[in-house]
């Protein structure tokens, strides 16, 4: 009996540091936008896959030397990218991505916040949402996709882009729902989901249909990966029916189109 107990006890150590032994750690850089759901998602992959999940997180654009490109540019390891699709396609072009390892994961829609406990605005319709930018004290907006479309577009759309210049500024970096919530500015804009994982602020809703501008969240597996292989397995969950409740709940749209979507099908 005590030697079947060793035999068993031998047994089950061996196969803990086989298991141990094979499990690897998938590193993946992931912009704002998506990172919510990730977290939510990681120990569902964990427990399935074995593997472990490391997070970096930087924007899928801009200058700050935070921002996912400049990480690579500099040598950062990373198994998975995570980011705004049209950065991706970018990325692809400059070599930096497995061929043929993109995943369409999510779309992501631009809303509003005030801080915690301040009168809530309404922004059901455009005039509505003219109005209330119109009196803003002040308004703030993201360095990635959402903001250059807001400050880029969004205003010319509604006619306000002379009234609101000069109270309206870029937030690098940080999630523009954080100064927001500290009374550092009025209103904020970004992805949805960006916006609901602060504390402090209210959100409001999303911007108008016929002014909205949906982003799509796509990742792919680095030409440098140390773990391509667990890294594609990732991709392939979090695009997959399983994992939807989840991104939806974030804030995020299921992908309609496994297809990567152009500029012009983004903006409703």
């Amino acid at each position: 009996m005590q030697k079947i107990h060793r035999s068993l006890v031998s047994t089950l150590l061996f196969i803990s540091v086989s298991f141990s032994v094979s499990a690897k750690d998938v590193t993946v850089m992931i912009s704002g936008g998506f990172k919510a759901a990730l977290e939510k998602l990681t120990p569902q992959f964990e427990a399935k896959s074995g593997n472990k999940i490391i997070l970096i997180s930087g924007p899928s654009m801009g200058k700050t030397p935070q921002a996912i490109p400049a990480r690579l540019a500099r040598g950062e390891n990373a198994d998975v990218v995570i980011m705004v699709g049209d950065a991706l396609n970018n990325l692809e072009k400059d070599n930096w991505l497995q061929p043929g390892s993109r995943v369409e994961l999510a779309d992501s829609s631009i809303g509003m916040v005030v801080k915690q406990g301040e009168p809530k605005p309404v922004i059901k319709t455009d005039a509505d949402l003219r109005n209330t930018l119109l009196q803003a004290q002040s308004i703030a907006y993201s360095d990635s996709a959402s903001g250059r479309y807001v400050s880029s577009h969004l205003f010319k759309k509604l006619g306000i882009e002379d009234k609101v210049e000069s109270k309206a500024h870029m937030i690098e970096r940080i999630p523009v729902a954080s100064e927001v919530a500290k009374g550092h500015y009025a209103i904020g804009f970004q992805q949805v989901s960006e916006l609901l994982p602060v504390p402090g602020v209210a959100f409001i809703g999303e911007l108008p249909e016929d002014v909205q501008y949906v982003t799509r969240f796509a990742g792919a597996v680095t030409a440098k990966a140390k773990n391509g292989q667990e890294g594609k397995a990732l991709l392939n969950f979090l695009s997959s029916a399983e994992a939807q409740n989840t991104l939806r709940a974030t804030g995020l749209r299921s992908v309609t189109t496994k297809l990567p979507v152009k500029q012009h099908d983004t903006v409703q």
